[in-house]
């Protein structure tokens, strides 16, 4: 009988490349990054190059002398593609691959494989797809005689490399229908979203820089059950659960997509309603990896992110996470934040102080009532409990007293008049 042949998946084996003009100083740190995104794409990186030039070469992105060296490098290492730390144009992609005869990926377009490979729901698939098209058509001139040499291994993967072959005119219908799928789809958020402004229900974004520990917070404070590994990426899918502070007052948190540096803007453009629920929340937690000695950059690149986005007059309350891994003897602070705590999501460490803080901030953003009702007005308690905050409740001779923090458009049916305002 013959024996079985074990087939397996050629390895992708990669060298990264990065330039470090007079501009950066971070060059290193964020081709480490570079690292961990091709190996969460399932390639390894077998080198690591950097070029010292005052700027990036328009034609080739690296000078001649180094791209020779380079290519001795593919040879000696049985490199199977590079891959470029920044975005490169049409022209720069097309050349390198000329020079070292080998195939090139830049940073957008690993980000954009993870991104496919990561996309569960229907708006999710869309919207990969989308900013995969949208790249390609940037691309498409010149492009037509490697697309073939594209297959395979990171940087082509997803609905959104069903055909190579599309021409620009194809790819432009195509985003079109994307473009038509998503309105629908932001349609219906729009929808829940009304909804839970009727509902009065206030909502929490949980942001940051991917791999902060979003997704295990989320996981600790409401049982979400979602996805949570040590990965850049983890989740790509928004996840909205309940989640009822000590007090009983009900709030939605909503974990959203990781932020990274050079974030593609593609990417920023097909998630916007995604993201955007930052933009429609109550209060932002920041969520921070305290352990990483690059934390200081990392929330530079979610407040810009957020800016772009234009998410701007929010509460933002700062949450140093994994604080059980990091250096005690580092001062973590946050200038750009309204108020700061120190947690571990995975050991829970901080997670009480953190929720008295969410409560707290909530019950300011409400108005405080002192009222009797009449016991045939027992129902206006129930929408109290509902939607506010019920202190004290007490059954008197004349009716029902109670103190209570109320939603401001609420306040006036509850209250009856002005004068039952207490400062």
């Amino acid at each position: 009988m013959a024996e079985l042949i074990e087939l397996k998946d050629v390895e992708e084996r990669v060298i990264l490349i990065a330039v470090s003009t007079e501009d950066e100083n971070d060059t290193k740190a964020s081709l480490d990054e570079l690292e961990e995104l091709v190996k969460t794409a399932g390639a390894v990186a077998v080198d690591k190059v950097i070029q010292n030039r005052e700027r990036i070469h328009p034609g080739t992105y690296l000078g001649k002398g180094k791209i020779q060296e380079i290519k001795e490098r593919i040879w000696e290492l049985g490199a199977t593609g590079v891959v470029c730390d920044d975005e490169l144009s049409p022209a720069q992609l097309r050349n390198l691959e000329g020079s070292l005869d080998i195939k090139v990926m830049d940073r957008t377009m690993v980000i954009l494989d993870i991104f496919a490979s990561r996309a569960t729901t229907r708006e999710g698939k869309i919207q990969v797809e989308l900013a995969q098209l949208r790249y390609r058509a940037a691309r498409l001139v010149g492009l037509r005689s490697s697309l073939s040499r594209l297959g395979g291994g990171i940087g082509t993967r997803g609905p959104g490399e069903k055909k190579l072959e599309m021409d620009r005119r194809l790819i432009h219908d195509r985003i079109s229908i994307l473009k038509s799928e998503l309105e629908d789809v932001k349609r219906h958020r729009d929808v829940a979203r009304q909804q839970r402004d009727k509902n009065h229900v206030p909502v929490a974004a949980i942001v940051g820089y991917t791999n902060a520990g979003k997704s295990t917070l989320l996981n600790r404070l409401t049982d979400a059950g979602i996805l949570a590994e040590d990965k850049l990426f983890a989740t790509l899918d928004p996840t909205t659960r309940n989640l009822t502070l000590p007090g009983g007052q009900k709030v939605l948190l909503t974990d959203t997509v990781g932020f990274i540096r050079k974030l593609p803007h593609h990417l920023i453009e097909a998630f916007k309603s995604t993201l955007e629920e930052a933009k429609y929340s109550d209060v932002i937690l920041h969520v921070v990896d305290a352990s990483n000695s690059q934390r200081e950059m990392q929330m530079y690149v979610v407040y810009e992110t957020l800016r772009e986005l234009e998410v701007a007059d929010k509460i933002v309350v700062t949450v140093f996470n994994k604080i059980d891994a990091a250096d005690q003897e580092v001062t973590l602070r946050d200038v750009t934040s309204d108020h700061q705590v120190k947690i571990s999501a995975r050991t829970g460490e901080g997670l009480d102080e953190l929720l008295n803080l969410l409560e707290s901030i909530l019950r300011n953003q409400k108005i405080y009532l002192e009222k009797t009702y009449s016991y045939k007005e027992a129902g206006k308690i129930q929408l109290i409990r509902k939607y506010g905050q019920l202190l004290t409740e007490e059954y008197r001779e004349d009716g029902i007293f109670v103190s209570a923090y109320v939603p401001s458009e609420l306040f006036a049916g509850l209250a009856g008049s002005a004068d039952e305002i207490v400062d």
